[in-house]
């Protein structure tokens, strides 16, 4: 190890020291909380009409809105490592067909660095991934990393009975959603009896498939029609790149019955959502009754969206406008800007918490990390933070695996699988006044140089690949099948011969 890296370590190694005899009183708690697969277009507080969110709406007007927050990798395993670690996917190793997230980089993680810093730390819900010691090995969940454990194995169930660490909760709550709710007001009020600080993390199974709300709610959304959004049908897709409809995200427009009963398909996706709303509204009122709001920080926001049938797909890792552009709600009580219902529409990403947390419990942020303190923006909602965040998809067939570049204005997007019928395609789209994606500005002569400056800005990002990535689980080849000067010959021979474990 370097004399550099040895003093860093010392370094955090204080600093951690000094945050942990800090009086709690001068760290606020920090409730995070996180939905499954939900779209902006499903709160109150992003315009979206008929939605009943009152309690999402009320931490809304409290906090600020975030308008341009972006998941760069749309699943949720590689998400929820995202958000943990503030790493970009290819630096944390973590997805499906790829591998665990290995202990390194969660000893990293913001739980495990508050917990070091004398907070008392919680997880419930879906946890989404596994830590491991070493590449290639199975990994296991950390329940042992927290005081208190309510998370569960895989995507976790519906059925609170299933959750083994939420069986308490099964008679007054047998709907898991709900069940969080509780959870999460226990852990308030029994945690403010303390003199810690504490840290919530709460992972919503909702709204998820397999379709399960809770039936206490079935007359929230009865008989309502809903709204189609402007891209909404196979017609608004056809200038999608033909490498978009190979995956499972097309044929389920029509096998997830967007196409044949699309109110009844977002009345039950909306009642899921509104089981979550109840749930913030229990943990909120937990806060309060604890005697705590003044100093607790609340965020909210989705380890990814969903199409609904936007551009006549379903489901989610496309790295179009409603699979990756989630919900997000910041509040802090302590600031002057609260209360003032303000937005921001800075581009922003899941790899921001982390560090925000961080900086919340006045911890250093570790040098590995890619995402900036939300903080800044709360302080000033006009100022920026990211210049552009990469969109990424290594998952699923080869075929649908692509790589961009977003900015507050602009996105492009290429993809190289270049076999057959398929040839490299690059799309471009202007966000600015074109957010329902309608047309591709790659083609337009008129976008030229906007063009240049985004591949520009791509190629940069394939650069940061090529130079960060771990050099196991499969993320190295990527460099070079991303890089757009690169012949198919060459890349597809790293395809066909990549192993992802």
């Amino acid at each position: 190890m370097s004399r550099t890296s040895t003093l860093h370590l010392l370094l955090f190694a204080f600093a951690l020291i000094a945050a942990k005899l800090s009086p709690a009183a001068d760290r606020p708690n920090v409730i995070f909380l996180m939905a499954d697969d939900q779209a902006t277009y499903s709160m109150g507080c992003y315009d979206t009409p008929g939605a009943k969110t009152p309690n999402l709406d009320k931490l809304a007007d409290d906090g600020i809105v975030f308008d341009a927050h972006y998941d760069t990798t749309a699943i949720c395993m590689a998400s929820r490592a995202n958000v943990m670690t503030g790493m970009f996917e290819y630096k944390t190793g973590c997805n499906f067909e790829h591998g665990a997230l290995l202990r390194d980089h969660w000893t990293k993680a913001y739980p495990v660095l508050l917990r070091k810093a004398g907070y008392r730390t919680a997880f419930a819900g879906k946890f989404g991934f596994e830590v491991t010691d070493k590449s290639g090995n199975k990994g296991v969940l950390p329940d042992g990393d927290f005081d208190v454990w309510g998370g569960g194995p895989g995507q976790t169930s519906y059925d609170t009975r299933k959750n083994k660490s939420m069986t308490k909760y099964v008679d007054e709550f047998p709907h898991s959603t709900l069940s969080y709710g509780a959870f999460g007001h226990d852990f308030v009020t029994e945690s403010a009896k303390g003199d810690e600080p504490f840290c919530l993390s709460i992972s919503f199974k909702a709204p998820h498939h397999p379709v399960q709300p809770d039936p206490k709610f079935d007359d929230v959304y009865r008989d309502m029609t809903f709204s189609k959004p402007g891209n909404y049908g196979r017609n608004f897709g056809e200038h999608f790149s033909l490498q978009s409809r190979q995956g499972r995200q097309y044929e389920r427009f029509h096998s997830w019955k967007y196409s044949t009963e699309y109110n009844k398909v977002m009345a039950l996706y909306f009642q899921q959502i509104y089981a979550i709303d109840v749930a913030v509204g229990m943990i909120r009122k937990g806060v309060s009754e604890a005697g705590v709001a003044d100093n607790t920080v609340i965020i909210y926001t989705s380890d990814n969206g969903f199409m609904n049938g936007s551009h006549g797909y379903g489901s989610k890792v496309l790295p179009y406008e409603e699979s990756t552009r989630v919900p997000l709600i910041v509040f802090d009580p302590r600031h002057p800007n609260s209360g003032k219902q303000l937005r921001c529409n800075a581009l922003t990403g899941n790899v921001d918490f982390a560090p925000t947390i961080l900086e919340l419990a006045g911890l250093p942020v570790p040098g590995n990390i890619d995402g900036k303190s939300l903080m800044t923006l709360y302080d000033a909602p006009n100022s920026t933070t990211h210049e552009s965040l990469p969109l990424i998809n290594v998952w699923g067939p080869k075929e649908v695996h692509s790589f961009g570049v977003v900015t507050k204005d602009w996105k492009y997007v290429y993809w190289p699988y270049a076999e057959g019928d398929f040839e490299a395609t690059e799309e471009l789209f202007a966000l600015a006044n074109d957010r329902l994606e309608l047309s591709n500005a790659a083609v337009d002569i008129e976008h030229r140089k906007t063009l240049l400056t985004m591949q520009a800005k791509y190629d940069a990002a394939v650069t940061h690949w090529s130079e960060t990535a771990v050099e196991y689980h499969n993320y190295k080849p990527y460099g070079t099948i991303f890089d757009r000067n690169v012949e198919w010959s060459v890349k597809s021979k790293l395809m066909r011969g990549s192993k992802q474990r």
